[in-house]
């Protein structure tokens, strides 16, 4: 890794506009945005393990209950207190590692990396829930059929399993041509189940007694095992609260927090309560309280938004899982991925295939595996406990350390809000053998391919910088060398790791082929723990202290939300500082590529070993991961024991 020093901060972040307003409601509002299709539906579901009778006091509890984890989760840690902690503007689970590993600093170091390691496993949560909110989002909203038509129940997974596989297939076009329709549809969907909400709470205003905090109270402590139980679908509600906190990056705090607070949270709010005013005058009806508040001409345009709805919920999730590998990445916890761009305008509209077929698969499985949202649902609510308490442990910690909090706001106010979190995780435990072990074994397999990686490629590093040898001697001894080497006309780049040491390909090169030629450049890329790096600040020189022999070193910075573009950084550089004119156009580039073998010594455990091995293979083409032109770039090999 390279020196954790930040950049300056960048201002990236779209101005507050209503388009940024109606484009954040298209991306980052559809996880949470659908909740109300599966949410009420899966407390009352009598084939949970732990049910939730039906009863006019149940009912007034749940909706308040709902209401006020809400009103806590979302509105007062996220959107009010855990996005004002953005690193240069970017916000996510990775920004906030990335800013606990900045201030690391003397005796808070540990803590600090220990918290970090902690946040590596909320992101390997978050890969379970991308593949979890895909399947269940789609499958509550085509469930929507049997409820228009009871006889196609049957085709609701083949119509599921069809609506993913298209969605997969199409996420290599980007979301550039289809993202000017996602806010609209949004809109759409959100004004309807408010509306829908609105025609319920009408049929029996009583219902809004259970905005006081009182009724979810008395509920939770008049019936202590049914409440505690009932926290495990109640979270249901908040799922997507993360994605307000990623996409921080794209829209602005300031558009996130108007779209939620004007729009989103007023609609979900109308809708729960209109689902338990319909369940108050008739408790029959708990098997989908969501549809059922349409009239019967409404069934069926209700169940194409919400389809619609879902899909854009799953793309936003989908892209969420796009960006959070492409930035483990870059930070060293995952090889190399092939990534590609899908917009010349938003830098972070990105597809990784390798990605996005994993994905597919999982979901699919899923899908065919659990065959409804009521049986996904037990494994949802543990993805997002499990990501959401990570967060808030992370974020107060950086409140305490960075912002000076006194440790009594911290361990009062802060242990309240980590209270209620860890409460609702508790709860999902319960579900531990109906379900939520799979995002805990998601989360365990990533957690340790990523911390795998690297350990490994520390290792690595180590190793290869015994055989390559330091680099100032080496360039000084090319000068030296006997016979002397033979100066070839053309520019040669050789793609290096850092400073210290010698690139395995010019080396190679000097031994074999025993020339050099005149125009030499060393180039190390690295990845900086900040989102972009501005472009003056990204290109730096040095002549290794031998002035006019051709060679100069050359370090190129980049943020963790950037690829690597290496012609483009070359063409920054001055001929002043590179002691002659380089010629891009026919330049050659070096890269050195290892193959990794299995150690007699071993240096990690051998299963470990060999799960660093196997997981290199995945590792993207170098010269088109860097952009490369590839009729004149030269790849020179060598193995290497792990």
């Amino acid at each position: 890794m390279p020196a954790e020093t930040a950049a300056p901060p960048t201002a990236h972040a779209p101005r507050l506009s209503t388009g940024v307003v109606i484009g954040a409601l298209g991306v980052v509002f559809g996880d949470i945005g659908t909740s109300p299709i599966y949410t009420i539906q899966t407390v009352f579901d009598p084939g949970d393990p732990h049910p939730v009778p039906i009863a006019r006091d149940h009912i007034y509890g749940i909706v308040s209950l709902i209401f006020w984890s809400v009103m806590l989760i979302v509105t007062l840690t996220y959107v009010t207190l855990v996005m004002r902690a953005d690193n240069h503007g970017e916000g996510g689970i990775m920004a906030l590692i990335t800013l606990l590993r900045q201030r690391a600093r003397g005796r808070g170091k540990r803590a600090a990396y220990m918290l970090a390691a902690l946040g590596i496993f909320g992101a390997a949560l978050f890969f379970g829930d991308s593949m979890i909110t895909p399947a269940i989002s789609v499958l509550s909203a085509v469930e929507g059929l049997k409820i228009v038509e009871p006889g196609l129940e049957p085709w609701i997974v083949p119509i599921t399993a069809a609506i993913i596989v298209v969605l997969f297939s199409v996420q290599r076009r980007g979301t550039a041509a289809v993202g000017k329709f996602f806010g609209p549809v949004m809109i759409a969907w959100f004004l309807a189940i408010g509306a829908l909400g609105v025609t319920g709470i009408a049929h029996d205003p009583e219902i809004l007694r259970a905005l006081s905090p009182t009724y979810a109270l008395s509920f939770m402590i008049g019936h202590v095992s049914i409440g505690f139980f009932a926290l495990a679908a109640v979270v249901l509600a908040v799922t997507g609260a993360e994605a307000l906190y990623a996409d921080m990056g794209h829209f602005g705090r300031k558009a996130i927090t108007i779209g939620w607070l004007g729009l989103v949270l007023p609609a979900c709010t109308l809708s729960y309560f209109g689902q338990g005013a319909l369940l108050l005058a008739d408790e029959h009806k708990v098997s989908a309280p969501f549809f059922l508040l349409a009239p019967d001409w409404a069934l069926i345009p209700l169940v194409v938004l919400a389809t619609a709805a879902t899909v854009i919920a799953s793309q936003a999730v989908i892209t969420g899982a796009f960006s959070v590998a492409s930035q483990a990445a870059q930070l060293g916890y995952l090889p190399r991925l092939r990534i590609a761009h899908t917009s010349a305008k938003t830098i972070g509209q990105i597809y990784v295939p390798f990605i996005n077929g994993l994905l597919l698969v999982a979901v699919l499985i899923l899908v065919f595996a659990f065959r409804s949202s009521e049986a996904l649902a037990y494994a949802f609510g543990m993805a997002v406990t499990g990501t959401i308490t990570i967060t808030t442990t992370l974020f107060l910690y950086h409140a305490h350390t960075r912002w000076r909090w006194p440790l009594w706001v911290v361990l009062g106010g802060g242990g309240a809000l980590l209270t209620v979190d860890l409460l609702f995780f508790a709860a999902n435990l319960t579900k531990l053998v109906h379900g939520a072990w799979l995002p805990l074994l998601i989360a365990v397999c990533a957690f340790t391919v990523m911390t795998t990686w690297q350990r490994g490629r520390a290792i690595v590093t180590r190793r290869r910088s015994a055989v390559e040898g330091p680099l100032r001697p080496f360039v000084a001894g090319l000068l030296q060398h006997d016979p002397p080497l033979a100066r070839v006309p053309g520019t040669a780049i050789f793609l290096n790791r850092g400073g210290e040491t010698a690139p395995l390909s010019m080396r190679a090169n000097v031994e074999h082929n025993r020339v050099l030629h005149s125009q030499v450049v060393i180039l190390s890329l690295e990845t900086e723990p900040v989102p972009r790096v501005p472009a003056s600040e990204r290109i730096s020189v040095d002549d290794l202290g031998l002035a006019r022999d051709g060679i100069v070193f050359v370090s190129a910075r980049y943020g963790y939300m950037e690829r690597p573009d290496v012609p483009a950084a070359l063409r920054l550089l001055d001929p002043a500082d590179t002691e002659g004119e380089i010629d891009l156009a026919h330049a050659s580039y070096f890269l050195s590529k290892l193959e990794l073998v299995v150690c007699r010594e071993p240096t990690m455990s051998p299963w470990r070993t060999r799960l660093f091995v196997a997981t290199s293979y995945i590792t993207a083409d170098a010269a088109a991961h860097f952009n490369l032109p590839v009729g004149r770039t030269i790849i020179i090999g060598a193995r290497l024991e792990v």
